[in-house]
């Protein structure tokens, strides 16, 4: 067996599979709660209790990697393939970028788990832009080299963000007056909805304020139930913001080959709330934007790509 997992902020997954004449075959897998154990070590002790031997094994992680060792940026968890070897028997462990994981999931989704927000017009063997939001902000490119995608892993998300319009200035400001530095992710992610939120109601920084009544979760939650206009404006603000990086980085790249969007967050939001606002903000590039109309947009809409990717490299490095 193979043994592959997504380790995030707020989920984990871990999967046991193997590929039989180039088709994946997951005998078992299982989602965590990412917080509810203080190391790794501990959620990979409990999966893997009465396992089967396994010949490799590859984590996504969010968090910046040599492939050898990570500390998560959300979590306590700090990661050594030296470690996982030696303590679980594993013969050979990768640690990835969670999002160089997710694009080498892309080839193993099924049509049906790919929504496309603009068809574009594609060029085959172009580079490619995959993006996602959840607890944080991840950002991944590929490009062709020789008979497959080359992945290009990054920490994109720690962008400095670029306000495009006067209300994003503002939010901008706001922002800056606690931390300094703003980065895309500081918005672009679960927390930074809960942000834009504090943000339109004039209420204290949710980082300063952990009794704030509103997560990520309820706020979208009533945006998606109509209950709540803040809720819903928030929502909007958010996908704008997250439109105009996603356009951005599809022009640095040309990425006539496609823009990927994974990631939680859209995946539940947008088929109830629509794409307007973010399909606005990515083609609103002054001169350029008939060159972003070109760029493909799909949105992927199953949360386990970055674990299909994780398998996929563990299979590549033992037939490797």
């Amino acid at each position: 067996m193979i043994l592959g997992g997504d380790l995030g902020g707020t989920k984990t997954l871990l999967a046991l599979a193997d590929f039989r004449d180039g088709q994946l075959q997951i005998a078992f897998e299982r989602r965590y709660a990412s917080q509810d154990y203080p190391t790794f070590d501990a959620l990979l002790e409990d999966f893997l209790a009465d396992a089967p031997p396994i010949r490799a094994a590859c984590f996504g992680v969010a968090g910046p990697t040599d492939g050898l060792q990570v500390k998560l940026t959300y979590l306590p968890w700090e990661i050594s393939t030296a470690h996982l070897a030696s303590r679980f028997k594993l013969r050979d462990v990768l640690l990835a970028n969670d999002f160089a994981a997710a694009a080498n999931g892309l080839p193993l989704l099924a049509r049906h788990q790919l929504k496309t927000l603009q068809a574009g017009q594609p060029v085959n063997m172009a580079p490619r832009v995959i993006l996602g939001a959840g607890t944080g902000l991840g950002v991944a490119g590929m490009v062709w080299a020789g008979n497959r995608y080359c992945v290009i892993p990054g920490e994109g998300g720690h962008i400095g963000l670029a306000p495009q319009t006067p209300e994003q200035a503002e939010l901008w400001r706001w922002l800056y007056a606690r931390n300094g530095r703003v980065t895309t992710e500081d918005v672009v992610c679960g927390a930074g909805l809960a942000r834009i939120y504090a943000f339109l109601a004039g209420r204290p920084h949710p980082d300063d304020d952990p009794g704030a009544p509103h997560t990520p979760a309820e706020i979208g939650g009533r945006a998606l139930n109509n209950s709540d206009p803040l809720a819903q404006q928030a929502v909007e603000l958010w996908f704008s913001v997250y439109g105009a990086f996603a356009g951005d980085l599809a022009i640095q790249w040309l990425a006539y080959g496609g823009v990927y969007l994974a990631g939680g967050m859209a995946a539940k939001l947008m088929p109830h709330i629509g794409y307007g606002a973010f399909m606005e903000a990515f083609n609103a590039k002054r001169e350029h934007r008939a060159v972003a109309e070109k760029m493909p947009i799909h949105l992927v809409t199953d949360e386990r790509l970055g674990l299909l990717g994780a398998l996929a490299l563990a299979d590549q490095r033992e037939t490797d």
